[in-house]
């Protein structure tokens, strides 16, 4: 599949926005910490998604009821849903000036997950968190995300790249009251 930007200018890929902040104090921490971790970028974008999948519960397994949206506020509680920790991940990217779009896929509800800009190119990459049979690993050498879509069924990967969350998902995560009431009114598609 070829991902298509939804913008061309490359430089929205690394802005801040309401969802993907950046610039905000506990995003820069964080970046910070890693960057320090790291000997280039590609050794930092690797640290910024295995923190993302391994240290910030998807808040449907853990079983937690809070709904994040705000990059920030999902590295502050240590919880969020698909779109929640790919804005995180967008965050802890473009703060280190990697470019990161977020995408999607459409399964019984749509899915997020980022696209990172390395070697010239993009590659799709899914931290929604690591559980028995899923195994999602970040890659610049063929995608390993979370699910695959049955394109039978009637699955599909989303080829847009996005510099800002899509609408549909923005709006029903400031909307939920909690993750049961977000659960009832995840878009279908986009």
């Amino acid at each position: 599949m070829e991902l298509i930007q939804q913008t061309p200018d490359l430089s929205a890929y690394l802005a801040a926005d309401e969802a993907i902040d950046h610039e905000h104090p506990r995003v820069r921490e964080v970046a910070g910490r890693l960057a320090k971790e790291a000997e280039d970028s590609y050794a930092y974008a690797r640290l910024a998604f295995e923190f993302v999948r391994d240290t910030i519960p998807h808040s449907q397994d853990s079983g937690d009821p809070r709904v994040t949206w705000r990059a920030s506020d999902v590295l502050e509680r240590r919880t969020g849903i698909c779109y929640a920790k790919a804005h995180a991940l967008a965050a802890l990217l473009r703060a280190e000036d990697i470019p990161t779009a977020l995408c999607y896929q459409r399964f019984d509800v749509v899915h997020g997950l980022v696209a990172v800009r390395l070697d010239g190119a993009w590659h799709r990459q899914d931290p929604r968190g690591n559980k028995p049979g899923v195994n999602a690993q970040f890659s610049l050498d063929g995608e390993r995300l979370a699910f695959a879509p049955d394109h039978a069924a009637g699955e599909a990967d989303y080829p847009g790249l996005y510099a800002a969350p899509h609408p549909a998902v923005l709006d029903v995560l400031k909307a939920a009251t909690d993750r049961p009431h977000l659960w009832q009114t995840l878009p279908a598609a986009l």
